[in-house]
């Protein structure tokens, strides 16, 4: 979520970026609007913190495997580095794979006003949300606001709804996946771990097997769908500002 939040807040800047290079003059008439956007920005960091990020630790602190404090401290470290390492196609989608922003060429103030007003939504949500004690997706509610926006300044046609439909279809499949392969797990654990006579050592000897897989996972998805090089195409338009 952290990755969708920055892809919001980058589109925001990519949009003050064009602005200036079409006009050739001061940012002053928008500069607010990107000041504004990147005090929400935190506002949502903080809602995400106090929903998402609650929902991810939330069985790791309740079964006492971490305490509070550790896991506050581990979100901040991994949080920031998964969106830094694994992000990028994420928030490439986010900032212009659900609308066509291509529709806002000379209206990009249009844009980066609904931008901002996406990150709004989706704060306001999310922080309700966990006053009302209920887990629910960042992802989700940014996805929704993006479209919102995008249904009042363009309409219907302003919105990709080919890649909506496959994002939402993934919404669906995570937790019917995520069951799957956690009651494999499960079995393989309880069947060669627990029913043993003595499971601690056999448990102690399936860490270093459960810590490759890990970290081979994540090691292959960042070589593969990670972060740009500094040079690339996606860089560039992710930071138009000099």
């Amino acid at each position: 979520m952290v990755s969708t939040t920055f892809a919001t807040f980058t589109l925001a800047g990519t949009t003050l970026g064009i602005i200036a290079q079409v006009t050739g003059g001061p940012l002053t008439d928008y500069m607010w609007l990107l000041i504004v956007g990147f005090i929400i920005a935190f506002i949502l960091a903080f809602s995400v913190g106090a929903n998402d990020v609650a929902n991810s630790f939330g069985t790791a602190v309740g079964s006492g495997v971490v305490t509070l404090r550790q896991a506050c401290i581990l979100a901040t470290i991994f949080e920031t580095v998964g969106s830094v390492l694994l992000g990028a196609k994420v928030s490439e989608t986010i900032r212009k794979g659900i609308i066509d922003v291509g529709m806002y060429n000379g209206s990009e103030h249009v844009l980066m006003a609904g931008s901002v007003s996406a990150m709004f939504g989706s704060a306001v949500w999310q922080l309700a949300a966990s006053f009302l004690k209920l887990p629910i997706s960042g992802t989700h509610c940014i996805v929704g606001a993006t479209i919102g926006f995008s249904l009042v300044a363009k309409g219907q046609q302003g919105v990709r709804w080919l890649e909506l439909v496959r994002i939402v279809v993934s919404w669906f499949l995570s937790p019917l996946l995520s069951g799957i392969m956690s009651g494999v797990l499960f079995y393989f654990v309880r069947m060669f771990i627990l029913h043993k006579k003595n499971p601690v050592p056999n448990g102690l000897r399936a860490l270093p097997v459960f810590y490759a897989i890990t970290m081979t996972i994540n090691l292959f998805s960042i070589i593969f769908t990670g972060a740009p090089r500094p040079n690339s195409s996606r860089s560039q338009l992710a930071w138009p500002i000099k």
